[in-house]
């Protein structure tokens, strides 16, 4: 059925390239994996053209969702979600161009793109374009990258003013429970940034972070899983301790950071 999907898509004019993400694109999913499908594109693809075709295929569809990228929503007839993204090459070039040859830092998931493209599935290239992009960043992590990552994140962490620690530490001080889970995501998000830079790593993403760190990573900090999770079971149960939970796992990243 996908297969078909896929064949019909790729035979829209404006359509350059199609690609597999997320675990569909390797070998660790199952029947009832979700598809992740980017869509990259000369020009827009109407939605009556895309309603058209995603409806032979799909028991529910949404229709041009932006909540994050432009995408369709969609459930396929056999039970399985499949969201198809719609990108444009060149502006997806130059965003990875940005990241790996100018080393440009984000607050948290810095080289998602960057790992999007390296281990993405490609199912159709009409000129080739994204194969050649493809193996153009298939290389060595530039170690000024990772200094980047690692300095502004451990800022944004420690060091800054407006730092996590501090801003998580006035949450809890005022028990505003949304402030605290606002906070603590943003913090994690930088953390995992710093892990994945110190490692030479592209980031893979938000699931499943802590048992692909395990899995991939040569250096972890002191009591990684059990720190992280001391400081979520205490983030709203025992916020009187969530300050010495943050602390004790910023304290343990510096240790790897400095050696």
């Amino acid at each position: 059925m996908v297969e078909e999907l896929w064949k019909e898509l790729s035979s829209i004019d404006s359509v350059e390239a199609i690609a597999l993400g997320g675990s569909r694109a390797g070998s660790d999913f199952d029947e009832k994996s979700d598809y992740d499908v980017y869509i990259y594109c000369i020009d827009e693809i109407t939605e009556d053209t895309r309603t058209t075709i995603l409806q032979k295929y799909c028991s529910h569809i949404e229709i041009g969702n932006h909540f994050w990228e432009y995408e369709d929503n969609c459930t396929l007839n056999n039970g399985v979600d499949i969201d198809i993204l719609y990108r444009n090459l060149d502006e997806f070039a130059e965003g990875i161009a940005v990241v790996v040859e100018k080393y440009q830092a984000q607050n948290g998931y810095t080289t998602c793109m960057w790992h999007n493209l390296c281990t993405c599935k490609i199912i159709y290239d009409r000129n080739g374009r994204l194969t050649k992009l493809q193996k153009k960043y298939n290389i060595k992590y530039p170690k000024q990258l990772g200094k980047n990552i690692i300095d502004r994140n451990m800022k944004l962490l420690r060091y800054a003013m407006p730092a996590y620690e501090v801003q998580i530490a006035k949450a809890a001080k005022r028990n505003d429970l949304v402030s605290i889970n606002h906070r603590v995501t943003e913090f994690m998000a930088s953390y995992f940034d710093v892990i994945f830079a110190i490692n030479g790593l592209t980031h893979p993403g938000e699931k499943r972070l802590i048992e692909l760190c395990e899995k991939r990573c040569q250096v972890l900090p002191e009591n990684f899983r059990e720190n992280i999770e001391k400081m979520f079971c205490d983030m709203f149960a025992n916020t009187d301790f969530l300050n010495k939970d943050v602390d004790k796992i910023v304290s343990a990243l510096e240790k790897i950071v400095e050696r």
